[in-house]
């Protein structure tokens, strides 16, 4: 098998950093904040920050993956990690840049991939979906923080 590394996907989110860090480590809230292909979303324990355990199944390449995932904070406020702890090797790695009154946040996967054929193929294909994906999400993300400080 191949390490995959995906292509990040980055989006400046229109709130204060803390409160964007908050909403990513809310494991209640990052569920609604899931697109498609994710399904299935269950917090099995905590719900905020390290130590929480989720699981969720996610529609990829032509098949069902049922991920779960731990969660670390390497550097609280700062850096949120999500690592499979089936065989995947999924990583996804959440980083929040302070701009102001505004935040700067990158999401990165990577995976252990097929080899041989299947393994070129899902090189080519993977990192462009995967980067799709964490378009749509951030995008929920800055539409979610939007929406909390129009009530403020």
């Amino acid at each position: 098998m191949a390490h995959i590394v995906v292509g990040s996907a980055e989006r400046t989110i229109d709130a204060p950093a803390d409160e964007v860090y908050q909403y990513l480590a809310d494991m209640h809230l990052h569920a609604r904040l899931l697109p498609r292909p994710f399904y299935d979303f269950q917090v099995e324990e905590g719900g905020v920050g390290a130590g929480s355990v989720v699981r969720f199944k996610i529609d990829f390449a032509g098949g069902v993956r049922e991920l779960r995932m731990l969660v670390t904070e390497p550097e609280p406020g700062r850096t949120l990690v999500q690592t499979d702890t089936n065989d995947s090797g999924l990583v996804t790695t959440f980083t929040v840049t302070p701009q102001g009154e505004q935040t700067l946040v990158n999401i990165t996967s990577g995976f252990d991939g097929e080899s041989g054929v299947a393994g070129f193929v899902e090189r080519i294909i993977a990192p462009r979906r995967l980067h799709l994906i964490h378009a749509k999400e951030l995008a929920r993300l800055d539409a979610y923080a939007r929406e909390q400080r129009v009530g403020q």
